[in-house]
């Protein structure tokens, strides 16, 4: 077993060895795009999206909470803990408060009768995660150059080819066609929008992920 389980590593490795540095695609997981649209469509029209500094900024609508706590996806927690270095003199900057996020272990029930609850059932039999958001990128929009604590795992649900993600110098798309991409968020980046449609991601915290993986 101990020589099966190294080659296992191994062969991962080596696999994310031919993905862009920061970026890690798991090979074992695969989703349903069309029915993350539908349920997406669904979600959409039962709330409202959360948007703390404005919808040029971040729009959201998260699918995890804190148990009994519906505060806990609203303001500030919509964003959660990031630093960035704002203006010309490169000074780094924290922004928003510390989250545990090991504390968003409920999947916020009006959703539950969605295709989002199968995909969460699946995602935490491998990962450890916190809060897991729809994300939305508008139009010819970008986030800011910033890093965050733990790294985010990502399925691209609508998307075009404009809409890119930068980790340091790197630059890489994720195509809608339901495999999960493990992005190096405690590295300098940021994603951008720069077609003239939405680009919706859902995006989780990722707790026990192996950093090795990213090949830094």
């Amino acid at each position: 077993m101990d020589e099966i389980y190294l080659w296992h590593k191994v062969l991962l490795l080596m696999y994310s060895a031919m993905t862009p540095k920061g970026f890690y695609q798991d090979p074992d997981m695969l989703f349903d795009v069309k029915k993350m649209q539908s349920a997406l469509a669904e979600v959409d029209s039962r709330v409202a999206r959360q948007s703390p500094l404005g919808k040029r900024d971040i729009n959201a609508i998260c699918l995890t909470q804190v148990p009994g706590d519906p505060n806990s996806i609203t303001g500030g927690n919509v964003r959660g803990l990031f630093w960035t270095r704002p203006d010309h003199t490169g000074v780094e900057v924290q922004r928003e408060e510390p989250i545990d996020e090991t504390r968003y272990s409920q999947f916020v029930e009006l959703f539950a009768d969605t295709y989002f609850k199968e995909v969460y059932d699946r995602l935490i039999e491998k990962y450890q995660l916190g809060r897991i958001r729809l994300l939305w990128k508008l139009p010819r929009t970008t986030l800011s150059w910033h890093r965050d604590p733990e790294p985010r795992l990502h399925i691209a649900i609508i998307t075009n080819p404009g809409a890119h993600m930068i980790v340091e110098s790197v630059n890489h798309h994720m195509p809608a066609d339901g495999h999960v991409c493990i992005t190096n968020n405690t590295r300098y980046h940021n994603a951008f929008n720069g077609g003239e449609e939405d680009r919706v991601h859902l995006v989780a915290t990722v707790l026990n992920f192996d950093m090795r993986l990213f090949g830094d």
